[in-house]
């Protein structure tokens, strides 16, 4: 799971507060809109197993309307590498809309669309991401699976062949479009006496194999797995998150990336490689 989908299920969890706090009081007055967010800060970005800051830390935030009818709209943002990905945006911002239904007491399915923002940037940079979450729980444990499937793009397209073209300002493949395919799986497990909860998180990544028109990319070697494991520690409304992340993504297939994906052009280290990332979250 990326620190997004974290930060946007903190969101959708304190959603319905202020609802339950007010009906506490006046059943009947429980609104039909309730508002919820979320702030956090995290030692490194992590979105589908690659750093979106350089490995540096992060600042994000967001926050979603619900309605009762389990409709829902919703902002994220968080802060890039300053250095320039993403066609020079420092900053990422999603609009995020969708519907969940409860299918029974313990399983729920969530449709939406992510559009991907990259305010600052230059053109081409923006995608739209639909996707579907089938959530079960069972006692302590939850399990999610998900699809999301963003269509033919620009912004997706593979217009370098890999960091090196695009360093060079030289498109292999000027007006290119692609999709992506991407397939989760994540568990938690909350353990009984204690405020931790165990998380475990794969996924699959298919689609565009090289960058996009400004050095942007959502699977930028093609096709490659990413997982991770960890927990969380849960106080009143704050929530320590400390997890193992990693990718298959190889040494070269990472240095492919790093002229245009990475300040450190010809540095060590991977944006892809195995870290311990940890995260401070707050819902309100």
């Amino acid at each position: 799971m990326s620190f997004r989908q974290a930060a946007m299920g903190a969101v959708f969890l304190a959603s319905p507060i202020a609802a339950q706090a007010q009906s506490a009081t006046d059943p009947a007055a429980a609104p039909p809109l309730s508002v919820g967010g979320s702030a956090a800060i995290v030692s490194d970005y992590r979105f589908r197993g690659v750093s979106q800051s350089d490995r540096d830390m992060a600042v994000q935030g967001g926050i979603t309307v619900t309605h009762a009818s389990g409709a829902y709209a919703g902002v994220w943002g968080s802060n890039l590498a300053g250095w320039g990905t993403f066609g020079g945006a420092n900053m990422e911002l999603d609009l995020i809309g969708g519907y969940k239904a409860r299918l029974a007491d313990d399983a729920t399915l969530d449709v939406g669309v992510t559009w991907y923002m990259y305010p600052g940037g230059a053109d081409k940079t923006d995608f739209a991401e639909p996707y579907a979450r089938l959530t079960g729980t069972r006692g302590p444990a939850t399990l999610t699976a998900a699809v999301a499937y963003a269509p033919p793009q620009q912004a997706i397209g593979t217009w370098y062949d890999g960091g090196a073209s695009a360093a060079a300002g030289v498109y292999d493949h000027p007006g290119a479009r692609a999709d992506n395919l991407y397939l989760s799986g994540d568990g938690a497990l909350a353990l009984a006496g204690t405020p931790v909860t165990a998380k475990a998180h794969i996924g699959h990544s298919r689609g565009q194999d090289g960058l996009g028109p400004n050095a942007t990319a959502v699977t930028p070697t093609g096709a490659y797995w990413d997982w991770s494991l960890g927990a969380d520690v849960a106080w009143r409304r704050l929530t320590f998150t400390v997890s193992y992340v990693d990718t298959d993504i190889s040494t070269s297939g990472s240095a492919y990336l790093r002229p245009a994906f990475s300040r450190g052009q010809d540095g060590t280290g991977s944006i892809a490689g195995g870290t311990v990332v940890a995260a401070l979250t707050a819902a309100f």
